[in-house]
C-alpha cells in the first residue's frame, strides 16, 4: 500500500529563498529540455514523399536527445553554469525524468487510445514543486526533517507515520499559504478484509445531478456548491488583478489573493469529500459504486479514489459496478423502463413501484455488489452482467 502525507512547512527567510531559487533554476533547466527535443524534431522530419532543403536542415543531425542523453548531458550544464551544482543531484536529474514522461504521453498513447497535449513551456511562477526521489528514514525528528542541501527545516506533523510505513519520496510543493511537503509512504503488506465484515451492512451509491450522491436507503447528499456560493468574492479578486499594472508590486499581491481564494474552494471540496466517505463507511461495510470513467466526475475522486482508500485502509469493500442499465432497469421485478434524462421518477407498470430514479439505481448498484461480494466469497472467478471487471478487494 502507498498513502501521501502531507505536511505543512515552516522554513526561515534563507530557506525560502533558497526555495525559490532551486524552482526557477529547476524551471529553466525543463524549459531548455523541452526546447531541446522540439529543436531535434523540427530538424529531423520532412514529407512524407520528398525531402525538401526549405523545411529540412543540411547540418548533421545530431543524436537524439532522449532521457539518458540529457541525463549525461547535466555534467555539461555544471560546468557551464556554476549554480546548477548547488543543487541535489536527484532533484536536477528527476527534471529530466518529468520532461520524458510529458513528451512519453505526447507522442503515444494509452491503453484507451488518447493522448496528452503538447508540452507547453513554464513561465516565472508557474513552475511550483521538486522531487527527492530518495529519503532517509530517519530524516523527521521532532518537529523537524532534514532535507539534503537545506539542512533542518521546521515541520507541522499534524498526524504521525502509521506504524510499518517506509518514507520513500519527499516532494516540496509552493501553495498559495506557502510551502508543503508530501511524504510517499509505502508499506509491502496486503491489506485485509475485516474479519467481521457483514454483507448485509451493505449499500449503493447514485451520483445525481440533483443531488451530489444518494444512497439505496434514501439518504441524499445535498452539493455544496463552494464555487458557486464564493462567485462574488472570486468576481471582487478577479477584477482587483485585471486592475493592476503586469509586473508590479499590488499585481503579484492581487494574484496571491486570488490563488488563497481557490485554494480555499478546493480545501473545501477535498474535506466534503473525505467527510462524506468516512461517514458512509462509519455505517456500512459494502459500498457499490458507479464505474464512472466521466472527466467531470473523475475530479471529484469521490467514487473511485477516496471512497476506496478509505475503504481499504478500514478494511471494508468498495466494489465499482458497471453503471450500464442501473437506471433503467427495476430494483424490485428487473423490468426495463425507459427514462430520458429529464425524467426524475421511477414508474414500474409491472410490479407498481414507485420511488425517485437515483434511488432506484442506488439498489440497482447495492445488489450487484453484494452480489459479486457472494460470488467473490465462493471462489467463482468469472464476472457476471453488470459488474465492472475489477477485484472486488479495493486495490
Amino acid at each position: 500500500m502507498i498513502l501521501a502525507y502531507k505536511y505543512k512547512l515552516r522554513p526561515n527567510k534563507a530557506q525560502s529563498h533558497q526555495f525559490d531559487e532551486w524552482l526557477n533554476l529547476l524551471r529553466m533547466q525543463y524549459n531548455y529540455r523541452v526546447g531541446e527535443r522540439f529543436r531535434w524534431y523540427e530538424s529531423t522530419r520532412c514529407p512524407i514523399d520528398s525531402c525538401s532543403l526549405i523545411s529540412c536542415s543540411i547540418a548533421p543531425i545530431i543524436e537524439e536527445p532522449d532521457y539518458y542523453w540529457q541525463k549525461r548531458d547535466l555534467l555539461n550544464t555544471k560546468k557551464q553554469f556554476p549554480e546548477y551544482g548547488e543543487l541535489y543531484s536527484q532533484v536536477l536529474q528527476d527534471r529530466i525524468g518529468r520532461v520524458k514522461k510529458a513528451f512519453d504521453r505526447y507522442i503515444k498513447a494509452n491503453k484507451a487510445g488518447k493522448r496528452s497535449g503538447k508540452p507547453r513551456f513554464k513561465g516565472v511562477g508557474r513552475y511550483h514543486s521538486f522531487t527527492y526521489t530518495q529519503m532517509k528514514q530517519d530524516c523527521i525528528k521532532a518537529n523537524w526533517i532534514n532535507l539534503p542541501k537545506f539542512g533542518e527545516v521546521k515541520i507541522i506533523l499534524h498526524r504521525p507515520i502509521p506504524d510499518g510505513f517506509k518514507i520513500k519520496t519527499a516532494q516540496i510543493v509552493k501553495a498559495a499559504d506557502g510551502y508543503y511537503v508530501v511524504l510517499s509512504l509505502q508499506d509491502v503488506t496486503v491489506p485485509t478484509i475485516s474479519a467481521d465484515i457483514k454483507l448485509d451492512n451493505s449499500v449503493g451509491i447514485d451520483m445525481g445531478l440533483k443531488d451530489f450522491l444518494i444512497t439505496s436507503d434514501g439518504e441524499t447528499f445535498p452539493i455544496p456548491q463552494f464555487a458557486r456560493k464564493s462567485e462574488k468574492c472570486k468576481k471582487y479578486l478577479s477584477r482587483a488583478v485585471s486592475r493592476k499594472k503586469k509586473g508590479s508590486h499590488r499585481r503579484r499581491k492581487a494574484v496571491k489573493r486570488l490563488a488563497k481564494h481557490h485554494q480555499k474552494v478546493a480545501r473545501q471540496r477535498r474535506d466534503f469529500f473525505f467527510k462524506t466517505s468516512k461517514n458512509l463507511l462509519d455505517k456500512y461495510d459494502v459500498i457499490g459504486h458507479e464505474d464512472l470513467n466521466i472527466k467531470g466526475l473523475a475530479k471529484t475522486r469521490m467514487g473511485k479514489s477516496i471512497v476506496t482508500c478509505k475503504a481499504e485502509s478500514a478494511g471494508k469493500l468498495a466494489i465499482a459496478v458497471n453503471p450500464y442499465n442501473t437506471t433503467q432497469l427495476c430494483s424490485n421485478c428487473g423490468t426495463h423502463i425507459p427514462k430520458t434524462i429529464a425524467d426524475r421518477w421511477h414508474s414500474c407498470h409491472v410490479c407498481g413501484l414507485e420511488l425517485d430514479r437515483d434511488i432506484n439505481a442506488a439498489i440497482n448498484i447495492k445488489n450487484i455488489a453484494v452480489g459479486r461480494t457472494v460470488i467473490k466469497a465462493q471462489s467463482v472467478t468469472e464476472p457476471i452482467g453488470g459488474v465492472a471487471e475489477k477485484p472486488a478487494l479495493c486495490a
